[in-house]
């Protein structure tokens, strides 16, 4: 066996931890790009602690999803106020769009050249300038990944900017900062989070020490998601959701996901669909495919985490997989997440849709190869 395990060069998880960044950062660069969300107030006390250690901040929003132009945009500014640090404070879209502003400021040419699908796939040749990453929610797990996922506008698809190099200098997982998330939000986030931490755990490429994180995880997860949804305030909650993200990017990044994500890359491109939507509601049919493909493979070694997951998910230590399956849709439904049919969606655009997310990094880590009929069956359920 071999396997390799990488980070962000430090990690600092509890509540309160958010007033530990300016003095970190004030050692790491003088003038600081700061990317906020589309509130860009909320990051108003991060800024003022910042200037108050004599740094010089410049404010970037991100107010959608992150596309190739908006990473542009952000390097320019970056450059033309001679910013020697960025800091991402926001969900997922404005950290991966920090870590995409800060590869680039160290990396000269076209960001084409180095993304992957429609562009070069080169490798970035030098060190990202440094990055702090501080999630506002509890999702994507963003802060310890070393990819960040841009929106291509003109081929409609969704491309990643990969290098181990881009994985943050420093994470700040703060449970206090998502408090204030709706429960909608809350909800969709919530199953992204849960999503990366069972994948990697039935992925081809899972090794043991991801799978003891993503058991760690799916405990939390399955505890505290629908009381953290029900009740924004508890802080219980708050935190295993915190901790569950922030495994789950710990796990996919070493680890492979899956046939979620495979199908929510291009649909996100191809859709405004919310990443967190797209993820709940494919994940009990992809599970519920998986592991029906699997028993017609006797794949014992995958069904048995199958089952695994659902001894965690149902608290049963006798449970079977199709319990867990049971177990993750009364869940999608008891969070109130909308159809995808909302966006637009319809059966018209699935062979698109199929063969794009074929060819998808993601869905190389699914246990088992699903033809083009199971995954138009996980299309036409979840679109239902």
């Amino acid at each position: 066996m071999k396997f390799e395990f990488a980070t962000a060069s430090r990690i600092i998880f509890g509540q309160g931890t958010v007033k530990e960044v300016a003095p970190m950062a004030s050692k790491m660069g003088n003038c600081a790009l700061l990317v906020t969300g589309r509130n860009v107030e909320r990051a108003g006390p991060l800024s003022g602690s910042l200037k108050n250690t004599g740094m010089k901040i410049v404010t970037f929003s991100v107010s959608d999803e992150p596309t190739i132009e908006l990473t542009i945009e952000g390097v320019e500014l970056a450059r033309q106020n001679a910013s020697d640090i960025v800091i991402g404070m926001g969900g997922g879209s404005v950290i991966d769009t920090a870590k995409a502003i800060a590869a680039l400021l160290t990396n000269s040419g076209d960001i084409t050249d180095y993304l992957e699908v429609i562009g070069r796939g080169k490798p970035l040749s030098c060190p990202s300038a440094p990055c702090i990453a501080i999630p506002t929610t509890a999702g994507t797990g963003a802060e310890v990944t070393k990819n960040a996922v841009l929106t291509s506008q003109e081929h409609k698809v969704k491309v990643s900017l990969r290098s181990p190099t881009m994985l943050p200098d420093l994470a700040i997982v703060d449970p206090e900062l998502t408090y204030s998330m709706p429960p909608s939000l809350t909800a969709s986030t919530g199953l992204d989070a849960l999503t990366q931490v069972l994948e990697p755990f039935v992925s081809v490429k899972s090794n043991p020490l991801t799978d003891t994180i993503c058991i760690e995880g799916l405990k939390r997860a399955a505890r505290s998601l629908h009381r953290a949804f029900k009740d924004g305030s508890d802080t219980r909650a708050r935190e295993d959701m915190a901790i569950a993200s922030l495994f789950g990017g710990l796990t996919l990044a070493n680890s492979k996901l899956g046939a979620v994500h495979g199908i929510a890359g291009p649909m996100g491109g191809m859709f405004p669909v919310p990443h967190g939507v797209i993820c709940a509601r494919l994940l009990p049919f992809v599970v519920e495919v998986n592991v029906r493909a699997l028993q017609r493979h006797n794949s014992q070694q995958y069904l048995l985490r199958y089952d695994q997951v659902a001894q965690v998910l149902t608290g049963k230590s006798n449970a079977k997989a199709e319990e867990g399956i049971a177990r993750i849709h009364d869940l999608c439904d008891a969070l109130d997440i909308p159809g995808l049919s909302d966006f637009g969606i319809t059966e018209d655009h699935f062979p698109d849709l199929i063969a794009r997310s074929k060819k998808a990094s993601s869905m190389k880590g699914n246990p088992v190869n699903l033809t083009d009929e199971e995954l138009t069956e996980i299309l036409q359920k979840a679109v239902s």
